[in-house]
């Protein structure tokens, strides 16, 4: 997740789009157009962004610069 692809507000920190629950209920996270995969909680998004090289000890979910929560905010894991 280094750099900034399109519609990144802040070099070096990609907006992270979390999708709405899905019909599996996981929500569709996705960075720069990338699809890190299908998260089940708040975990999955901290680990898919571990894996992409972010500390989660320093990532808050509900930095709204960051994060496009799309249906729901982090504790939204049921569809609306």
């Amino acid at each position: 997740m280094s750099g900034c692809a399109p519609g990144d507000n802040i070099p070096g920190h990609p907006r992270v789009v979390v999708h709405p629950v899905d019909g599996r209920g996981g929500r569709r996270v996705r960075v720069g157009g990338q699809d890190l995969g299908r998260a089940y909680s708040a975990l999955d998004v901290l680990e898919f962004l571990r894996r992409a090289g972010l500390d989660p000890d320093t990532v808050d979910l509900h930095d709204e610069d960051h994060f496009d929560w799309r249906g729901g905010d982090p504790t939204v894991w049921t569809p609306l």
